[in-house]
């Protein structure tokens, strides 16, 4: 009787040690069934923000009032704003409000439906400091700077100071405004083939986001029986016009050049011919955000159309006024109108400010904008 409740004992321990291990083999399986629909997020409260494109929203307050609806018929279980579970009533509608930091904020919405499914919306919503309005920017600042003090043909008079202005321009809106190094071509004595090789760069580089300054200073002509208006390039011979750079070829440039705004500085002899036809100039300053939402192609010249001294003062107060600039947005027209008076003052030439016509000029400005100290 001993040896066979042994051996039934054996047969049992057996049997309950294999039961074990094929539980332990046995992987727990979870399915989840998913529907194909997303859920449906809707905002209400600021109404624009489901119209403007992107970063096209800006505020003053350092909070936004966030209110609007979830829809999905297969059940919500979270809501997330900025990864914080945020709640949502019986009817999907949602109030939340949201800190701001100064500048551009990303806006995150998370739907999680009860099948695990995910749906996101994302935005962006820019706040100025100090309540000034601001601007939210996309794309890069670019620049294209040119000096020209030798001329390769005797008959040409060299100039003292060009080269000293393009360094002096360069070193302002590398340091202390949003032009990085790597996107500003700086040209010392340039030639015909440099200035269109740059400008073909400058095509292929700059995006529609983008903002571009072109400055030239150097030798310029007007020819009044024929009413053309040319740069001189340092290889430009004084008999001829095939190495002269015409205004309507650099206006064909910048109206090619995919950039939201081209701004064009010329401190040259007949710089003021680029205009076609010049705007009235005018000291009344629309806002920030309205200026930077339309393209624009303006141009500012040291003269109208006669010729301007070797050593610029125009070039002189435009560096200073930037230099000394203390607001994080600066339109051009406000730059210009901030030293213009301080050339008419000191120098016998007109400065100029206005539209390059033809180009693609919508009624927007370039805005400098200084760097973060």
């Amino acid at each position: 009787m001993k040896i066979l409740a042994l051996i039934l004992g054996i047969i049992l321990f057996a049997s309950l040690t294999q039961a074990q291990t094929v539980t332990q083999k046995t992987p727990k399986i979870t399915v989840n069934f998913a529907d194909d629909e997303p859920s449906i997020i809707s905002i209400f409260r600021p109404t624009e923000l489901e119209s403007l494109p992107r970063g096209a929203y800006s505020i003053k307050s350092a909070y936004l009032e966030l209110a609007g609806r979830i829809e999905d018929a297969q059940g919500i279980v979270q809501f997330h704003v900025n990864g914080n579970i945020t709640p949502i009533d019986n009817q999907g509608i949602f109030r939340t409000t949201i800190p701001l930091i100064d500048g551009e904020n990303h806006i995150t919405l998370k739907v999680i439906d009860s099948n695990n499914n995910e749906t996101e919306k994302n935005f962006y919503v820019s706040r100025t400091a100090e309540g000034v309005e601001g601007v939210a920017v996309r794309g890069k600042y670019y620049a294209l700077i040119v000096g020209i003090n030798q001329y390769q043909d005797a008959n040409i008079t060299h100039l003292d100071q060009p080269i000293a202005d393009a360094e002096n321009l360069y070193a302002e809106l590398t340091t202390k405004y949003t032009f990085d190094t790597e996107n500003v071509t700086m040209l010392k004595n340039a030639t015909y083939e440099d200035f269109i090789d740059a400008f073909d760069v400058l095509s292929r580089k700059v995006k529609g986001d983008d903002n571009l300054l072109i400055f030239y200073a150097g030798h310029g002509w007007w020819d009044e029986e024929r009413e053309l208006g040319y740069w001189l390039p340092s290889d430009a011979r004084k008999a001829n016009t095939a190495f002269w750079i015409r205004n309507s070829t650099i206006s064909d440039y910048i109206g090619s050049i995919d950039s939201k705004h081209t701004l064009l500085v010329a401190d040259a002899c007949f710089s003021g011919s680029i205009f076609k036809t010049r705007s009235a100039f005018t000291d009344a300053q629309p806002a920030i955000n309205k200026m930077y939402a339309l393209p624009s192609r303006k141009a500012m010249t040291s003269g109208t159309l006669k010729a301007v001294p070797d050593k610029s003062v125009f070039l002189e107060y435009m560096v200073k006024r930037l230099d000394e600039n203390e607001e994080k947005y600066l339109s051009a027209e406000k730059l210009f109108s901030s030293f213009r008076d301080a050339v008419l003052n000191n120098s016998p030439n007109i400065p100029q400010y206005g539209t390059v016509q033809n180009a693609g000029d919508e009624g927007g400005d370039f805005i400098f904008i200084r760097r973060d100290n």
